[in-house]
């Protein structure tokens, strides 16, 4: 027999409270950044005067202009492209590589290197040592310095460790039977069926080369090196200080010593939307698998 469950008031009660609830965590997440997009697309000069909430008043792209204007941008875009793609495709290499021989039990000195691993996570030289360390590797003012440090991440290497542990060992020993060497293998069998870890491993990467900014300031002193991101803080602290720097509303309309409209608080917003689109536009791509790679582990 059907049962059909009728709902009571308590019922329409607690789901309005959750509907409720999740609307306002929405909002309270999603407007901030919506908030940072208009005020990118209003006229500087009259975002100051506040009342702005969910569309701009006077639009304009005179923000965004500036920014990209701005001296030795473009080439930092492209360092920036560049460096994210190469370091996101040559770390999720060595990760993979390496979680799959440690996922491995009996792998010859497995413990040591685990051991290395974990007090390499949690003690750190110092800044001091590592900048010798580059500076020995010849690494300084070089377009590798944002790659060969950042090759491999214990922590993601932790969590490849676990998804390969999962995949059933007949699969490796079907494929040795057939004459499968361990190449093969990890080429034509383990990656194919581990595009949610992949995924998941190449969005922490990619979103780590993106948003580095710190390799930039203290180990290329080669301008047309740097970094996009590099740039845009330069751009922020010289707006921040011409904001302190003013002395009324006419004064602020002279941010980086030009005559324009927009303002210390345009040029951030319009900065943060340039670094924070291209993850946007990549995360879709990727989300049905990074859904399913946070979730490993947590399930047997």
């Amino acid at each position: 027999m059907n049962y059909k469950y009728k709902r009571t008031a308590e019922d329409y009660i607690l789901d309005t409270l959750i509907y409720a609830i999740m609307i306002i965590v929405f909002f309270a997440t999603v407007y901030p950044f919506w908030y940072a997009v208009v005020i990118s697309f209003n006229e500087g000069v009259d975002a100051t005067r506040g009342g702005i909430f969910l569309w701009p008043r006077v639009f304009t792209l005179e923000n965004y202009e500036a920014v990209f204007s701005m001296e030795h941008i473009v080439s930092g875009f492209i360092i920036s492209i560049s460096r994210t793609i190469i370091g996101t495709l040559t770390g999720l290499t060595f990760t993979a590589m390496f979680a799959y021989a440690m996922a491995h039990k009996n792998l010859m000195f497995r413990k040591f290197y685990m051991m290395l691993m974990l007090i390499s996570m949690y003690f750190s030289g110092g800044l001091i040592p590592y900048f010798i360390l580059l500076r020995s590797l010849g690494l300084m003012n070089n377009f590798l310095v944002y790659i060969i440090p950042m090759l491999m991440t214990v922590w993601n290497v932790i969590i490849m460790i676990s998804f390969f542990r999962e995949i059933p060992p007949s699969l490796e020993e079907a494929a040795r039977i057939d004459g499968a060497n361990d190449l093969t293998i990890f080429f034509k069998i383990i990656i194919p069926i581990s595009k949610p870890v992949l995924a998941t491993i190449a969005l922490f990467i990619g979103v780590g080369h993106w948003n580095a900014w710190f390799d930039a300031a203290f180990f290329v002193n080669a301008r047309n090196l740097r970094t996009l991101q590099f740039w845009l803080v330069e751009i922020i602290q010289q707006a921040n200080i011409q904001a302190m720097q003013a002395a009324g509303p006419e004064a602020d309309r002279a941010i980086m010593g030009a005559a324009q409209t927009f303002t210390a608080e345009t040029i951030r917003m319009a900065t943060m939307i340039i670094v924070v689109i291209p993850i946007i536009m990549v995360y879709p791509f990727l989300q049905r698998y990074f859904v399913k790679g946070i979730m490993i582990g947590s399930i047997k």
